[in-house]
């Protein structure tokens, strides 16, 4: 049986799980395939707590961290609404296949509707398949507002020194 909570990084044992699969995440290779950098594993809790919209869900066996969803809120203009955008999903390797992905998306869920959210968004590389079908499974799909334009594309610029 798994527990979920919705973080708390003030709490040290949540900062310190969070901080664990973030790295693990990072380091696969749907998350990069490189450990967080020094500086991230050093400013990551401090800057999160910054913020006010961002909201973690941990999933845990038996105190274990065994998963991690990570998702800022935005704001819709054509809704005038905000939204919950999915940044991060990860679930350790081998607690894969258990329905944590469910789990994670239902909790998130909740909260988005306890805030007025009008969706909930993600990104998702194109090759990771997994993914791909749990997110379909949890009612996610490619977005277009008309099949002439096509799905909208996930774009990004690094601003980078």
């Amino acid at each position: 049986m798994f527990t979920l909570i919705q973080a708390d990084l003030t709490q040290p044992e949540h900062a310190q799980a969070y901080l664990k699969l973030m790295s693990d995440y990072a380091s696969d290779p749907m998350g990069g395939g490189e450990d967080l950098s020094d500086f991230a594993k050093q400013h990551l809790i401090a800057a999160l707590l910054e913020r006010n919209d961002v909201f973690i869900v941990l999933a845990f066996k038996d105190k274990q961290p065994v998963a991690l969803l990570t998702a800022i809120e935005g704001f819709s203009t054509f809704a005038c609404k905000p939204l919950l955008n999915i940044h991060d999903v990860m679930v350790v390797k081998d607690f894969r296949g258990q329905g944590l992905t469910g789990l994670l998306f239902c909790e998130i869920e909740k909260i988005a509707k306890s805030r007025n959210c009008c969706k909930i968004t993600l990104e998702v590389l194109e090759g990771n398949e997994i993914a791909k079908n749990a997110y379909r499974k949890q009612g996610f799909s490619a977005y277009q507002l008309d099949p002439e334009f096509g799905h909208a594309l996930f774009w990004t610029k690094s601003l980078k020194d």
